[in-house]
């Protein structure tokens, strides 16, 4: 007997990160009923009161299209949020929606973006590797034990990441003109690109872009021309940039090794590793760094192979799921048809004199 619309819970999920976000609503029987789409919702950003109001502007939208009465609390919602992973943080939030919008949901789990994209393709446990606008690694073990590296925001960290890439672009192009730090490659296309980007006509015009009218997500755009000009044109500037992206990736899993569950390493894809973010639809020109690094470390540090996955739909369906745990439900869904793997490789022990030449890895070019 089939139900009626009323015998139905329903759980919301957020993917938040840091240039836009989405959501979705998802019926007990494990149907996706919904999507909505937001901006950025890092409170780190755009503080507490910008990020709940936009999280309650997706709600209502997705409400509105899954034909559910706009006050119709979900049973469970998970916000996983980029930035969202520091307790105090995480407090902060739940108490504000509550305070702020009271009937938006009766149960909420409230943590960064990396585990929505875990809990959406390995619910078993792995490594989520994160690079948008900026990056993150996270580890959780079949215990549930977690464990990051990176992601410390723009300023200090997030290597690998769109903003880093088109940081360094800017950089390396910038240092070469004022005679600074010579660069071996040719930089004119990055100039040419920065120029038309900017829309700019010289250095001093990129200033106002660097300080009062910075924003992270407009510098971070700025790694689209760098990637076409790996991927389409070769440009050894723009390769030789994505290549020391893909190493800081590889390091990243590779840091977080000692604190890896062996029951994670032992199956027949090895190391399961999740990749979420715009940077690796340019793995073509991320693998040679990436496989640098994983051949020379992996080995070393008990990883003898790896199979790289990507999300076939977006980790909100994660955070839902995780909505779901922390109000005691379970979503039913298929997990075939939520992430695919890309890429698998395996490694030999390395010799030492090999290991050796990693000091000179992550050297600037």
């Amino acid at each position: 007997m089939a139900k009626e619309k009323g015998q139905y819970e329903y759980f919301g999920g957020v993917e938040g990160g840091g240039t836009h976000s989405k959501m979705v609503i998802i019926r007990s029987d494990g149907e996706i009923l919904a999507w909505s789409d937001g901006g950025t919702t890092n409170k780190w950003l755009i503080g507490v009161e910008e990020t709940i109001k936009r999280i309650n502007e997706m709600a209502k939208e997705a409400k509105t299209k899954a034909e559910i009465p706009e006050d119709t609390p979900f049973k469970g919602l998970g916000l996983t949020l980029s930035g969202g992973d520091e307790t105090i943080a995480q407090q902060e939030l739940h108490e504000e929606i509550k305070a702020h919008y009271p009937h938006l949901a009766e149960s909420f789990y409230i943590n960064s973006d990396t585990h929505a994209a875990l809990a959406t393709a390995l619910p078993s446990g792995g490594v989520v590797l994160i690079a948008g606008t900026g990056s993150n690694c996270q580890l959780v073990n079949p215990d549930n034990s977690r464990y990051r590296c990176g992601g410390w925001g723009y300023l200090i960290g997030d290597e690998g990441s769109a903003f880093w890439i088109a940081r360094r672009a800017l950089k390396t192009t910038l240092d070469h003109d004022d005679n600074l730090v010579h660069c071996p490659y040719d930089v004119s296309y990055v100039k040419t690109a920065m120029m038309k980007y900017f829309e700019i006509e010289d250095w001093p015009d990129l200033l106002p872009y660097l300080y009062t009218n910075f924003e992270v997500s407009k510098i971070a755009g700025f790694c689209v021309p760098i990637a076409e000009g790996a991927v389409e044109k070769k440009d050894p500037l723009c390769c030789s940039i994505f290549k020391e992206a893909g190493k800081f990736m590889a390091a990243h899993i590779i840091a977080l090794a000692p604190k890896m569950d062996k029951k994670l390493l032992s199956g027949k894809a090895g190391l399961n590793v999740v990749c979420v973010g715009s940077v690796f639809q340019n793995w073509s020109a991320i693998q040679e760094g990436f496989e640098s690094v994983m051949s020379a470390q992996g080995p070393k540090a008990g990883i003898h192979r790896i199979t790289l996955h990507k999300l076939k739909t977006s980790a909100a369906v994660g955070a839902a799921v995780l909505g779901a745990i922390q109000a005691g439900g379970m979503l039913p869904l298929d997990y075939s048809f939520l992430a695919e793997p890309f890429h698998s490789s395996n490694y030999n022990d390395t010799p030492p004199e090999e290991r050796r030449g990693l000091a000179r890895i992550f050297q600037c070019c």
